[in-house]
């Protein structure tokens, strides 16, 4: 189902099992100016991602079949869908689910029941962080929020991070693929060179406080990071633990 009358707005993709969260997700996020597909499970999602371009996924945890966080990793898989945004649905509170989800790339988590209003908080920050601004808020009452990257360049011991375009360089010029999640995070740390950063202030710094400051979350988001740019990932050069606080960022700025 496809329901939306601007053709240029994001597009939303519901994935859940449940008729009635579909129907109130998609009825409220139509109103809101977005254009809103649903799929009641990871078939129907596959055959909507194949066919039309998402901008961001709402993806339940618990499915019939292939369960949200197989279907988060088949959405990372695919280097065309680095930045969609993933905000995974749940009814646990489990602190293990959180992690493993942030771990296979999703960029926000929402408990059952929520607020409407806050899942669309929730939908416009993803999308502020991936889109221009002006696609990101639709309707008439946009949300203020950051500015999207003025384009400024940050180098450091060969690699080339892109703010404006989002985008990261290795030194042998090819171009590493990074979620919403770690390319926040490492623009986080490139721009606080050889400061030693808490997980709280990496949480602030990089999804705003709504975020619960769960410290395996930052941790599970550092090492997916380490893993594109160390050499070493478990010798790391670049992003450096202090143990007992936090992290620091010890490349060099040019």
């Amino acid at each position: 189902m496809d329901v939306g009358k601007v053709a240029d707005a994001p597009h939303i993709l519901i994935v859940d099992d449940d008729a009635r969260i579909r129907q109130m997700l998609t009825g409220y996020l139509a109103d809101e100016g977005f254009r809103v597909s649903s799929a009641p499970n990871g078939t129907a999602m596959r055959q909507c991602l194949a066919h039309d371009e998402v901008d961001l996924v709402l993806l339940d945890l618990v499915l019939p079949g292939e369960d949200g966080l197989q279907l988060a990793r088949a959405i990372r898989a695919q280097p065309s869908m680095a930045n969609t945004g993933i905000i995974m649905l749940t009814g646990r509170s489990d602190v293990i689910d959180m992690v493993v989800g942030l771990e296979v790339g999703a960029d926000d988590y929402v408990a059952k029941p929520f607020h409407l209003r806050e899942i669309l908080a929730r939908i416009r920050s993803v999308l502020r962080r991936v889109q221009p601004a002006a696609l990101a808020e639709p309707g008439p009452n946009p949300p203020s929020g950051p500015a999207p990257g003025d384009g400024e360049i940050i180098r450091f011991e060969g690699w080339q991070l892109d703010l404006g375009r989002r985008e990261l360089k290795a030194p042998g010029g090819s171009e590493i693929v990074l979620t919403t999640g770690e390319f926040d995070l490492l623009a986080t740390f490139a721009k606080h060179p050889g400061r030693v950063l808490n997980r709280d202030q990496l949480m602030d710094l990089t999804r705003g406080r709504h975020w619960e400051a769960i410290d395996r979350s930052i941790d599970a988001q550092v090492a997916r990071l380490r893993r594109k740019i160390e050499s070493d990932p478990k010798h790391p050069t670049l992003v450096k633990s202090v143990r007992g606080v936090g992290y620091v960022f010890t490349a060099h700025i040019q």
